[in-house]
Formats: structure tokens, C-alpha cells, sequence
């Protein structure tokens, strides 16, 4: 007969026994078969941006455009952070797949960057007197404004600012 060895407290785990039943579960918390979904407010559904024609970009693309107001408070708050704003444009505004089908590749998802990131940016309203430049020298491109953590040296955040005349 082998020897046993004993695992020390702090390293045994139980093992793992299946799923539990629901039946020592409160009766709240049981699921339930009425046969319709709900996320547990008083709201049932919720309506989304339509998807026909719409392509979808970056954070935010879901909702529609923004106003000067509100992506006013969209670079506040990534000058808050301690980001670097920058802007970037692109005629095609989307990745694709053209060139490749390999996993992982997509054309389209390197823009041109407008100018030099603004170091030491402190007023979101700066960014937005680029923005209004970048649309009168491209007016047919989309824009993007990304924050840049110069720290960790990642982008943080990026979403549109502007598209084309007649774009979806």
C-alpha cells in the first residue's frame, strides 16, 4: 500500500462535485419558464441603432452622431485622464478584408495621423479647432480622435468625430 500524502490547508482544493440544483436557490432566483426575457427592470426591451447601412467604427458608433457638446465632454474627459488627444482621418473610415483572409488581417486599420499628437493638451476646445481644421482640408474623410496613455503606451480610447457627407 502506497504512503498518503497530505496537502498542506492552504493548497487543497475540493474537488469538484457537478452543478448544483437550483431547488436550495430562493424562489427569486430561480429561473423561471414564462417564456419571455427580461433584464430585471421595469424596461423589457430596448431599441438599438439600426444595423442596415450602418457601419460600425469605434467606441460610440452604436449611438448617433454627437454634438459639439457632448464630444466637447468626450475630450474633457480624456484630457482628465491624463491621455494625449489625437486626430486621425482616413477616406475609407473602416477595416476590411481585401488583400488577405488570413485570421487576425485587415486592411484599412492604420489611419493617417493629422498633425502631431497634442502634448500637453489642457482644453478640450483645442482639440476641437483641429477637428474643424482636419474637416476643411478633408472634407471627404472620416476623422477620429483617439487618448493616448503615454505611460503605459497604449491607446485608451478612440471614436469618431466626423464623417463624410453622406456616409452611413
Amino acid at each position: 500500500m502506497a504512503p498518503t500524502v497530505m496537502a498542506s490547508p492552504a493548497t487543497s482544493v475540493a474537488p469538484f462535485k457537478g452543478l448544483k440544483s437550483t431547488a436550495g436557490l430562493p424562489v427569486s432566483r430561480r429561473t423561471s419558464s414564462s417564456g419571455f426575457v427580461s433584464n430585471g427592470g421595469r424596461i423589457r426591451c430596448m431599441q438599438v441603432w439600426p444595423t442596415d447601412n450602418n457601419k460600425k467604427f469605434e467606441t460610440l458608433s452604436y449611438l448617433p452622431p454627437l454634438t459639439t457638446d457632448e464630444l466637447l465632454k468626450q475630450v474633457d474627459y480624456l484630457i482628465r485622464s491624463n491621455w494625449i488627444p489625437c486626430l486621425e482621418f482616413s477616406s475609407v473610415g473602416f477595416v476590411y478584408r481585401e488583400n488577405s483572409n488570413s485570421p487576425g488581417y485587415y486592411d484599412g486599420r492604420y489611419w493617417t495621423l493629422w498633425k502631431l499628437p497634442m502634448f500637453g493638451c489642457t482644453d478640450a476646445t483645442q482639440v476641437y479647432k483641429e477637428l474643424e481644421e482636419c474637416k476643411k482640408e478633408y472634407p471627404n474623410s472620416y476623422i477620429r480622435i483617439l487618448g493616448f496613455d503615454n505611460i503605459k503606451q497604449t491607446q485608451c480610447v478612440s471614436f469618431i468625430a466626423y464623417k463624410p457627407p453622406g456616409a452611413n
